[in-house]
């Protein structure tokens, strides 16, 4: 956008919005009274939606922008917001020119959507974080010293083979608080304590793409280590998971020589036993 269009007397510019979920799925919004075709993908007119102040800096501090807006149900529903699908979504905030949305973007923040809070009722509306590119500075680059392994299951250090280790299932029913999954049609001879710690992805209905981490199994029940509405009939994808101990890794895997640990470290509880700590 050039400097004229930004420092004349009377202005026509909008606010906008460009939210790209994990799954592909892109949205735009708009302050503008009227929808807008920006690169391509239409903005719709979402004049509820309003910014916190914008801070930029040269330092290596967070930059953060809380953006608030009202639910649609054609377009950010507090259902998919609690069901994780704008978790980490790409976002980008920029101006335009509403007479000719094409002229150029000038941007005013980019980053990734943080927290995301959704009130009660279907009025109540949401508040998302946005993180700019500096909070990529705050991750853990340097791996620790751990007794547990510090690989994924099958991933390119644990080199487990997981075919065999992936099984299809069919959802029947979930508690009302979203935590508890009942089964059907798990095949034979795969016993649920194998799932623990492995993922569950939904294949159709409401919650199709999903995933979710399994966290334990309550008799013939697994137990999601966050809220999931699955429809009764719904397919499902279930991962085996690893408890990331040694004894595991070895014993039922076979795989100790990859462990991807230190088991024989001392750890705190060692310290407790020297005399005089």
């Amino acid at each position: 956008m050039d400097s004229e269009r930004l420092a004349g007397e009377v202005t026509t510019l909008a606010l906008c919005w460009r939210i790209v979920r994990a799954d592909g799925v892109a949205l735009g919004f708009t302050s503008h009274d009227e929808p807008l075709m920006v690169a391509g993908l239409r903005h719709a007119s979402a004049p509820g939606m309003s910014p916190s102040a914008v801070v930029q800096g040269d330092t290596t501090e967070v930059d953060t922008l809380d953006v608030a807006g009202a639910l649609s149900a054609t377009a950010i529903t507090a259902d998919d917001l609690l069901a994780g699908r704008y978790d980490g979504a790409a976002v980008s905030l920029f101006l335009v020119d509403w007479t000719a949305p094409d002229a150029g973007r000038h941007v005013l923040a980019r980053g990734h959507l943080g927290a995301v809070e959704a009130g009660d009722g279907p009025d109540a509306g949401f508040v998302a974080t946005l993180l700019g590119p500096t909070a990529a500075l705050q991750a853990t680059l340097v791996e620790r010293y751990s007794s547990e392994c510090r690989a994924t299951l099958g991933d390119a250090r644990c080199r487990v083979d997981m075919r065999g280790r992936r099984h299809l299932a069919t959802a029947m029913v979930t508690a009302s608080d979203g935590t508890m999954l009942a089964l059907a049609g798990v095949e034979a001879g795969v016993p649920l304590a194998a799932l623990v710690e492995g993922r569950l992805r939904v294949l159709d209905g409401g919650a199709a793409g999903l995933e979710r981490r399994i966290m334990g199994v309550v008799g013939d029940e697994l137990v999601l280590a966050e809220p999931l509405a699955i429809d009764p009939g719904a397919r499902l994808w279930l991962w085996e998971g690893c408890d990331r101990r040694f004894a595991t890794c070895s014993g039922r895997f076979g795989n100790g020589r990859l462990f991807r640990g230190e088991p024989h470290v001392p750890g705190n509880d060692m310290l407790m036993q020297v005399a005089g700590l």
